[in-house]
């Protein structure tokens, strides 16, 4: 089985190249990481867009045999980017994650699994994305296997109900109120990340940043 997987210059997911190549490497001898759709090879048997920010044109779908994307909401509710973010935000309890098949409109593809877990509340951005992946490699893995015993997808389900998107994330989003307590925006301060987009607040016309650990 041949797989390519797409991953974006800037993803969090970058920093687990490692982990990724090691989960899935028992299932290919053929598996490669592209930062670019434009890169994708022909006649690979599954691409799995992992965190990719574009839409791909059908013309590079058409290379692999199948095409997936791991989506962390309970789709058709919560399409769009950083999911896993705004739904902390909204204080929800369980956050699903899906695996779905791609095609041209976002997030919009026929779902073959979905997993409902609950996110610590004490977690900080790395675990929430080191439990992001975790849950997102074993729903790829139960595709993949089931797809090499059975040489066929698993079944799917087309998705229904009221469709709504969540924005992609800017730095602004990260600005703290600070006529707020830490406690009201604690959720807000747990999913920044440090490095690339700390939390920050303005006063005496100036910027100052803010970065949480444990």
């Amino acid at each position: 089985m041949k797989i390519q997987i797409l991953i974006s210059k800037t993803s969090w997911a970058n920093k687990y190249e490692s982990t990724i190549l090691a989960k899935l490497k028992k299932y290919s001898k053929k598996l490669k990481i592209l930062q670019s759709h434009k890169k994708l090879k022909k006649d690979y048997d599954i691409n799995i867009i992992f965190s990719y920010f574009k839409i791909i044109p059908k013309k590079y779908l058409l290379k692999s045999q199948i095409n997936l994307i791991p989506h962390e909401s309970n789709l058709p509710h919560g399409r769009g980017m950083s999911p896993i973010s705004w739904q902390i935000l909204e204080n929800k309890k369980k956050i699903y994650f899906s695996l779905i098949e791609a095609d041209q409109q976002i997030d919009s593809g026929k779902i073959y699994y979905t997993k409902k877990i609950s996110i610590p509340k004490h977690f900080l951005f790395d675990e929430i994305k080191k439990t992001q992946l975790n849950t997102n490699l074993k729903l790829i893995e139960r595709f993949i296997i089931h797809y090499k015993k059975k040489l066929t997808t698993p079944k799917s389900t087309k998705q229904l109900g009221k469709v709504s998107f969540y924005k992609r994330r800017i730095p602004k989003d990260s600005e703290i109120d600070i006529k707020k307590s830490i406690e009201k925006q604690f959720n807000l301060l747990r999913i920044a990340d440090n490095q690339n987009y700390p939390t920050f607040f303005k006063i005496h016309g100036k910027k100052f940043f803010l970065k949480i650990n444990k």
